[in-house]
Parts: C-alpha cells; sequence; structure tokens
C-alpha cells in the first residue's frame, strides 16, 4: 500500500516536472519563431500559435496543484485546444503555397470553438458555480463532454486527412515540374512533422481512452510516456531550425496538377508532334544540363505554353517531369563514364557537369535507372 502510493506521488512529481519543461521549451521556441528574421513570418507565427496552444494544454499537468483558474476560464482553456488542428493546417499550406495569405474565409476554422461554446452555454456557461463545478468535475461523463469527444476526434480525423492529402498533392507538383532536389526539402519536413504529430496524437489518444479501463497508476505511465515524446519532438524541432535556418520556399499557388490541367486543356491532335518536337529539343540542346530546370524554364525556351507542356510529359508520356529529365542526365552520365578519354573525371565531376547537383541524388537516379552504382558501372564499360 505505502509502496503503491509513494510510486503514484513519484509519477505525479515526474509528470509535473516533464509538463514544466515541455511548457518553458515550447514558449521559448515559440518566441524564436515570432522574433527570428524570415521572409515567412505568417508560417512562423501559425507554427507559433500552433505549439502555445500544445502549451496551454500540457499546462494542466502541473498548474493546477498551484493555483485555481476561475471555472469559465478553465473551460475556455480546455476548449481552446480546438484551434490546434485549424492552425496546424494553415501552417501546412503557408509552408506548401509561397504567397499564401490569411483571407476572412479562413475564419471558418474558428467554427469548431463555437460549437463547443455554443453546446457548453446552457448547462455550463450559463450556471452558476456550483453546477459549473459539478459539470468540469464529471466533464466526460455528461451529454455535451461526450458529443464534443467524438466531435473533437472526427475533426482531428477529418483535418488529418487533408493535410495527407495537401502534402500528396505537393510532392506530386514538384515531382511534376522540379528537378532540383533541394525543392523536396520542404516536402520532407511536412512529411516529418506529421508523422510525428500522428504518433503524438496517437500516444494521447491511448492516454486518454486509458482513463476509463485502467488505473490511475497505468495512466499516469502513459502520460509520462506522452509527456517524453513531447521533449523529444520540441529538442527535434529546435534540431530542425539550426539545420535548416532558412524557413522554407513554398510552390506557386496556382500551379495545378497536370490531371486536373488535362481536364481543361485539350492537346490530343497534335499530341505526336510535340512529343517529337520535345525529344529533339532535349536531344540536341540539352536543357537538362541546367541544375535547376523546370517545366516553367523548358515551356519558355520551348515557346510552348507550360499548362500544354506539363499535360505532355506527366500525362501523355507517363513521367513526372522529374524523372522525364533524370534520365535524360542519366543517359549524358553513362555516354561519359563509358568514354576513355574522360576516364580522368571523377564522378563528382560528371554528376555536376550532367545536370545533378548533389551525390546522393545522382547516385540514387542512377541506380534507379541502371541497377548499378555510376562506379560499377564505369569498371563494366571501361573493360569491356
Amino acid at each position: 500500500m505505502f509502496f503503491t502510493i509513494f510510486e503514484s506521488m513519484e509519477n505525479a512529481s515526474i509528470i509535473s516536472v516533464l509538463g514544466i519543461i515541455i511548457v518553458l521549451l515550447f514558449l521559448f521556441f515559440s518566441v524564436f519563431l515570432c522574433t527570428v528574421k524570415t521572409e515567412k513570418k505568417l508560417s512562423n507565427y501559425l507554427l507559433a500559435s500552433f505549439l502555445i496552444i500544445i502549451a496551454i494544454d500540457v499546462s494542466v499537468f502541473f498548474y493546477i496543484g498551484f493555483i485555481e483558474l476561475p471555472l469559465t476560464i478553465e473551460m475556455l482553456r480546455i476548449q481552446i485546444s480546438n484551434f490546434k488542428d485549424p492552425l496546424l493546417f494553415l501552417y501546412i499550406l503557408s509552408i506548401i503555397y509561397s504567397n499564401f495569405k490569411l483571407k476572412k474565409i479562413h475564419l471558418v476554422h474558428a467554427l469548431p470553438w463555437l460549437i463547443d461554446i455554443i453546446v457548453l452555454m446552457p448547462n455550463f456557461f450559463m450556471a452558476d458555480d456550483s453546477a459549473k463545478r459539478e459539470f468540469l468535475n464529471n466533464y466526460n461523463q455528461t451529454t455535451e463532454g461526450y458529443f464534443l469527444g467524438v466531435f473533437g476526434y472526427l475533426l482531428s480525423l477529418a483535418y488529418f486527412l487533408a493535410e495527407i492529402y495537401y502534402v500528396i498533392r505537393y510532392r506530386k507538383l514538384l515531382l511534376e515540374n522540379y528537378t532540383d532536389k533541394n525543392t523536396f526539402k520542404n516536402y520532407n519536413w511536412l512529411k516529418q512533422l506529421l508523422i510525428l504529430l500522428t504518433i503524438g496524437q496517437f500516444l494521447t489518444i491511448v492516454k486518454n481512452v486509458s482513463r476509463d479501463y485502467y488505473s490511475s497508476e497505468h495512466t499516469d505511465v502513459l502520460r509520462i510516456i506522452t509527456l517524453l515524446f513531447g521533449v523529444f519532438f520540441i529538442f527535434w524541432l529546435v534540431f530542425k531550425a539550426l539545420n535548416s535556418p532558412r524557413l522554407f520556399r513554398g510552390i506557386d499557388v496556382d500551379l495545378k496538377a497536370s490531371k486536373e490541367i488535362q481536364k481543361e486543356v485539350n492537346i490530343d491532335n497534335k499530341t505526336d508532334q510535340q512529343i517529337t518536337l520535345l525529344k529533339n529539343y532535349m536531344d540536341e540542346e540539352e536543357p537538362y544540363l541546367n541544375p535547376s530546370l523546370t517545366i516553367r524554364n523548358l515551356a519558355l525556351q520551348m515557346e510552348l505554353p507550360m499548362r500544354e507542356l506539363s499535360v505532355l510529359i506527366n500525362q501523355n508520356l507517363n513521367q513526372h517531369f522529374f524523372d522525364f529529365v533524370n534520365v535524360y542526365r542519366i543517359n549524358k552520365a553513362k555516354e561519359v563514364l563509358s568514354n576513355p578519354s574522360k576516364k580522368e573525371l571523377t564522378v563528382l565531376e560528371i554528376l555536376y557537369d550532367v545536370g545533378f547537383n548533389s551525390k546522393s541524388s545522382f547516385n540514387t537516379a542512377f541506380k534507379k535507372h541502371t541497377g548499378t552504382t555510376p562506379t560499377q558501372f564505369r569498371k563494366l564499360a571501361l573493360n569491356q
């Protein structure tokens, strides 16, 4: 009995300490985001707001031992978590699109919070203090609490699916319009962010569900695991900030996927002619040697509408622009690697000459298209 009480007190202390650490680190990083000089201030403000709301959520693990908030303020603190999903969603959009701006239409994301307040109005906000206290103490057992809990989970799922859709679409747009691997940094960042936040959300849901089925000791252990993950998450954010001091560039908001463009553009009657023109231009002018080549650049050089060129490559040739250009770069590299008169050139020199800007992206693309590394290919070619 004594050991159980001691263990419970020890867990409570660990939870309080971890909660304080997370809140301080989240707030500190939020201040950094809001004060650092960057062209994408809106993205930083949105991410900072998201982190601040998480900090407000986590603060419940320690502040209740020191202060007692007015009941109305405590309920508003609970319901402010409704802004987490909209803020993360808007942050993702602000990273993806270079000219993203907040508009009046985005106020629709405040509707879930407003719905919560309306639902709670009769039996909480308009009730006296004793009724409010009883309502808060039994919040999860009330009809309103149950409804808002289910509503919140469904809403979080809807936002999560929307975020996945936009991040996948973002990758598709990058593949269809760019060849520079550096343009994928934003995509990789968002993908990693979503994975970690999904893990955090899963841990939170498991912890919340455990309250109804397991002892408080088991729930405390899950709380500690969730908070430890929160500490890891904030350190990961700091690490990312240190390694990517320039906040991210986005793509043009006007860009559409080639499937979307195909519905608006009809080039079937001149497809073969344009494919021949495209291939001849690639062979003769070698535009792929430019490591920063985009589909917009190529369309300007060929004096073709960008939308038609996008459909031509990404749909009619069934290749992403990224892969289409890399095939030419790899074929050029194969010519150089198999040329005995150029055996003095290093692989690093060759990859830059043919349009790649990093060894890792060159090796990955080369192995994808040939099944061997550049060094292995050269040895086989020169020994024949």
